[in-house]
């Protein structure tokens, strides 16, 4: 599935808007509407959708699914964010991922949403890699090695 309506930034293109290293993955967007509570102020819950599209345009366009195999489940096994300052209506976004670690069967990911160059939240993570029964299946090199040469993650 790939999302036209959302263009990736590249490394230079963060640099150019004072995003530093090692961040090289992003999305610019603006608050939708639908994205504000009654405090006017993005809803929590808004952090976890963005999160998700900007992680599904990352496998998509690191090429994630095709270097797990054969008809891989990537399952994300738990997700954490920290609030650091409100994003209000309007306010355009750039959110962020990168993968920093790797174990036998999943990937740890970073995540972060600025905002005229702020960090106004920072969340996490832990991505699975099964088979269809559900087993795990452990990384495959190839995908190791994408991530160690797109984002600099380790082996823990």
């Amino acid at each position: 599935m790939t999302l036209p309506f959302i263009t990736p930034l590249t490394a230079a293109q963060l640099r150019s808007v004072e995003i530093a290293e090692p961040w090289a993955y992003g999305l610019k967007d603006r608050v939708r509407f639908a994205e504000v509570d009654v405090l006017n102020h993005v809803n929590n819950v808004a952090y976890l959708r963005w999160y998700e599209t900007l992680r599904v345009r990352y496998l998509e366009d690191y090429d994630i699914y095709r270097l797990s195999g054969d008809d891989p489940k990537l399952v994300v096994k738990s997700v954490s964010l920290d609030y650091r300052a409100e994003v209000h209506p309007d306010a355009t976004y750039i959110n962020v991922a990168r993968t920093v670690a790797m174990r036998n069967t999943s990937f740890s990911m970073e995540y972060a949403t600025f905002v005229d160059g702020t960090i106004t939240t920072t969340g996490t993570a832990v991505v699975v890699l099964l088979n269809q029964d559900n087993s795990k299946r452990p990384l495959p090199e190839a995908l190791r090695s994408v991530l160690v040469e797109k984002d600099g993650a380790v082996q823990v």
